[in-house]
């Protein structure tokens, strides 16, 4: 009789409870910091200043609604949306501790909708400031317009979502085929 053995990848190492809460909170002081930065250093309509030439530049602007602009105007209901949704992912990881790449995607999805969520609540508007040439190059090809400025929320919910994309099909890859 043939019989299988886990291996670590058939079971992935489960991450300490304690993970996702300090990595969102890592996140989201990130966030907070670099916002209040540009809030005190940047004028909104005022020309690109450039961090990492032709890669990354400084834009201060404001968001009242989601990516894109779209819900302009809804920053409180957004907000608390969003509060909600990633206090839950916080809480649902910390009573049932997932995979380790699982956690720190949700993690990462958690803190961004946090962030934002905080600033929606605090000043009815989202905080945005970073503009990437090289993205909106490639949204111009396409006829979209500039690529929307962004902040570091808005990055870790889109690399996160990026991430569990991409975690659900190495899960896939990883169980055993009898």
């Amino acid at each position: 009789m043939l019989r299988v053995v886990p291996t670590l990848i058939d079971h992935p190492r489960r991450a300490p409870a304690w993970l996702p809460l300090v990595l969102a909170a890592l996140l989201i002081v990130a966030d907070q910091a670099l916002k209040a930065w540009a809030l005190a250093n940047l004028q909104e309509n005022a020309p690109a200043q450039p961090f990492i030439p032709g890669l990354i530049d400084w834009v201060l602007t404001f968001n009242t609604g989601a990516a894109w602009s779209m819900f302009s105007g809804s920053a409180a209901p957004l907000a608390l949306g969003r509060l909600l949704i990633g206090l839950g992912i916080l809480v649902y990881l910390f009573i049932r501790p997932q995979p380790r790449l699982l956690s720190v995607t949700l993690s990462m999805i958690a803190a961004g909708a946090i962030g934002n969520a905080i600033d929606g609540l605090r000043q009815g508007k989202v905080t945005d400031m970073i503009h990437s040439p090289v993205l909106s190059s490639v949204t111009q090809a396409l006829n979209a317009g500039n690529f929307p400025i962004f902040n570091i929320a808005d990055s870790c919910v889109v690399l996160g979502t990026i991430l569990l994309i991409i975690a659900s099909f190495l899960g896939d890859r990883r169980k055993p085929r009898i």
